[in-house]
């Protein structure tokens, strides 16, 4: 039995070994309207590292996010401009645990606000909040990422997933309130729970 759990867990870190580029882009494009990418600004003045984490500067925080949502949302040409403006507020760089037992995973939070360059104002008055995790590959979830990948990895992980996830959001909101088209809903309001009729 020790032998084979032993084995299992040098094959995931073996798995975690082989990933392609992080930065690389190869999904299909969604439906962005007439989205194009204008200014990506990523900042960090209010940046919080968490209790365990590893150690990552603000200046490879904006670095990695900037080529990420490039990568991911440069690829769009849809003719009209939309600024980005993106916050990071906090991180997690899980360090080395122990596999099986105590595999701490890292996160990244954003603050994210769009900006329309046509009508010079925001799609989003409140910024979006994204939490973003790293990935649940194998070597992740049996050893943890603090095992299996060093802190560039790990940092650069969450950067892809970060974009990709704004991207995904991004297609949501044009779904739902008509974003990147002639005739947007700026600012949609919150959800309200409905009250039964009297």
């Amino acid at each position: 039995m020790t032998r084979i759990l032993a084995l299992l867990i040098g094959l995931t870190v073996l798995v975690g070994c082989a990933r392609p580029d992080p930065m690389a882009v190869d999904e299909p494009m969604l439906d962005l309207g007439d989205f194009e990418l204008g200014y990506n600004v990523v900042v960090a003045p209010k940046m919080q590292k968490g209790p365990i984490s590893r150690e990552a500067t603000k200046e490879e925080w904006i670095d990695a996010l900037t080529s990420a949502i490039d990568a991911r949302l440069g690829r769009y040409d849809g003719g009209a401009l939309y600024h980005l403006g993106i916050s990071v507020e906090g991180y997690m760089l899980a360090p080395r645990g122990l596999p099986l037992v105590y595999t701490p995973k890292s996160a990244l939070i954003l603050l994210v606000t769009v900006w329309d360059d046509a009508e010079g104002r925001k799609l989003n008055d409140k910024p979006h909040q994204m939490i973003v995790f790293e990935d649940t590959e194998a070597s992740s979830f049996l050893v943890g990422s603090g095992n299996s990948r060093d802190r560039e990895e790990q940092l650069n992980g969450l950067a892809f997933n970060a974009a990709k996830m704004l991207e995904e959001w991004l297609a949501e909101q044009r779904a739902e309130y008509g974003w990147f088209t002639d005739d947007p809903v700026f600012n949609p309001p919150e959800k309200k729970p409905q009250t039964a009729a009297k």
